[in-house]
């Protein structure tokens, strides 16, 4: 496994799946690798070239590679009823108190299927809700935000593939959840003391 490991990074092709050997009854084309090349010291993309193997060969044997890149990071975004949208350039979102927000996970297309895992941890609390990825993404939706859905969100693609399971984990992503009454109380605040400075600028300016 070690040197079918080599041979992967050799070619670029990411990490091995699997290896073995079978033997070839039909004309193929396939790779003939000289190992006084190897010994030599020069790589292993140049030392293969294109052969022709059938069963009159002197060898009836190949050896099957199977090599693939490593998952992408799946992205994790969200958006809500109360305004936030989109994929996130910080670790953190907040939303208000009673809307609705979805969390979203995506994957750049790599492999056909899978499924998306959203992982949530609460300070007290933890829980997993799963989709099929449909279009490489996945929609969670939450109807009403409350105190217990602050915490911090992740997404997790999962894909079997080349007869083995692959998955990979985005950013977490650190959900707060706020009482929109006290944003309109600070508004409100932040109104008359704007109103109060006009007006005491405005009669000062009178009296002089």
């Amino acid at each position: 496994m070690q040197e079918a490991a080599a041979a992967c990074r050799e070619l670029d092709c990411g990490s091995v799946v699997s290896m073995g050997t079978r033997n070839n009854s039909s004309v193929r084309q396939v790779w003939e690798i000289q190992l006084s090349c190897l010994k030599s010291g020069y790589p292993l993309r140049q030392c293969a070239s294109p052969s022709l193997l059938s069963s009159s060969s002197q060898s009836g044997t190949i050896l099957e590679l199977v090599c693939t890149d490593l998952l992408v990071q799946p992205i994790i975004s969200v958006s809500s009823s109360d305004g936030v949208t989109g994929v996130l350039q910080s670790s953190s979102a907040g939303v208000f108190q009673g809307s609705s927000f979805t969390i979203s996970c995506s994957i750049q297309p790599q492999y056909p299927g899978g499924s998306f895992q959203l992982s949530f941890n609460s300070s007290n609390t933890t829980h997993s809700y799963t989709q099929p990825a449909s279009n490489h993404s996945a929609h969670f939706l939450f109807p009403a935000a409350e105190p217990a859905h602050r915490g911090i969100y992740s997404c997790v693609y999962d894909v079997h593939v080349f007869s083995h399971n692959f998955s990979s984990q985005s950013r977490v992503l650190t959900l707060r959840v706020s009482d929109p009454t006290v944003f309109i109380i600070r508004l409100v605040v932040l109104l008359l003391s704007l109103l109060i400075f006009i007006s005491v600028i405005y009669c000062s300016h009178k009296v002089a």
